[in-house]
């Protein structure tokens, strides 16, 4: 996957788009969140791009406003679960299901270190 720095983007953000990571620093992107970026990928390939990035933001809008935190409302984001559950399961597309994102096994609380 190509990796391409965006001087604007936060130093800690990665965002995947079509096959490219856009990041705002390439230094701290590690086989994890290129595996992360990857599970979005495919996902978008599912919903055929567009409506993955409609149901995404819609999600995080309804749980953002549920969890009153944007922060919470992203990470409880279908797409974003599956991700942080599975970013270092190095192999997990290879065994990966369709839309799974949804599927009940992918629900569990997540946490995620913001100090960076």
């Amino acid at each position: 996957m190509k990796i391409v720095k965006l001087p604007f983007f936060p130093k800690n953000w990665a965002m995947s788009f079509v096959g490219v990571i856009w990041c705002g620093d390439k230094s701290w992107i590690g086989e994890h969140t290129i595996n992360h970026e990857t599970i979005h990928l495919q996902q978008q390939k599912e919903m055929l791009f567009l409506p993955f990035y409609v149901a995404y933001v819609l999600e995080w809008l309804y749980k953002s406003l549920r969890y009153r935190s944007f922060f919470r409302g992203y990470l409880n984001i279908s797409h974003e679960r599956e991700a942080y559950l599975h970013e270092k399961d190095l192999h997990y597309l290879e065994t990966r299901r369709p839309f799974a994102e949804f599927k009940k096994e992918n629900r569990r609380k997540i946490t995620i270190n913001r100090a960076k």
